[in-house]
């Protein structure tokens, strides 16, 4: 019952342009996910491809958190209707680590060509949030000692590779921001359970394998 009524609200969190609320999806990743979230800084609206914070070579315009901080990111259901219900544009910025998925990111041509090979490889991949640049492969939290552990063992780790760990963030869908709109690649379940996400060993592993390929190598961007 509750995922029928979970599927409802989604169905009926509309805006007029058919696109989803982004309350409906903070409500659910904060509330269903018990994912922390807070809403992210907006792109300039004089000029979409920069951003509304104050520093003028911002790297992910409109994709960060800047007032209230990181720090503020919460599962509080009233919170998240306060903010939003106040900036209803606003990105969702997820705070990584914790008890939250944390993420591995790659630049986008080379992710797509990834996860192909990742899917003949029979790797079993949880969500993927994507945005006209990067794509982000959400996994299980780690700290930075076994992530530190992890690449210490690689003979090579390509420098397009990003990973968004404890104190780190990501902008999840279906958020508009100056890099463009943040979607899902790989959707998670339906369901009224966090979504299921793999560790991240598994991932870096089939992850380097993959870009390591010859035709699957990966800009160092």
């Amino acid at each position: 019952m509750r995922e029928i009524l979970g599927r409802r609200r989604r169905l009926l969190s509309q805006r007029s342009d058919g696109r989803p609320e982004l309350i409906g999806a903070a409500l659910t990743y904060a509330t269903q996910w018990q994912w922390p979230v807070l809403p992210g800084v907006a792109a300039d609206p004089e000029g979409r491809n920069r951003c509304g914070c104050p520093d003028p070579e911002c790297t992910v315009p409109g994709a960060h958190p800047f007032d209230p901080g990181l720090l503020a990111a919460t599962t509080d259901g009233r919170m998240v209707r306060w903010w939003w219900g106040n900036r209803p544009t606003a990105p969702i910025v997820l705070a990584t680590g914790g008890k939250a998925p944390c993420a591995v990111s790659l630049p986008a041509l080379p992710a797509a060509r990834a996860l192909d090979a990742l899917d003949s490889m029979g790797m079993r991949l949880g969500p993927v949030v994507a945005s006209p640049a990067r794509w982000a492969i959400l996994v299980k939290p780690y700290s930075m000692e076994q992530l530190g552990e992890l690449l210490y063992a690689k003979d090579f780790v390509p420098g397009s590779l990003r990973f968004h760990g404890e104190g780190g963030y990501l902008a999840l869908p279906p958020s508009d921001t100056g890099q463009g709109e943040i979607r899902w690649e790989r959707a998670p379940l339906p369901g009224s359970a966090s979504p299921w996400v793999p560790d991240v060993e598994a991932v870096v592993d089939a992850v380097v394998e993959a870009l390591t390929r010859t035709g699957v190598s990966a800009p160092e961007l």
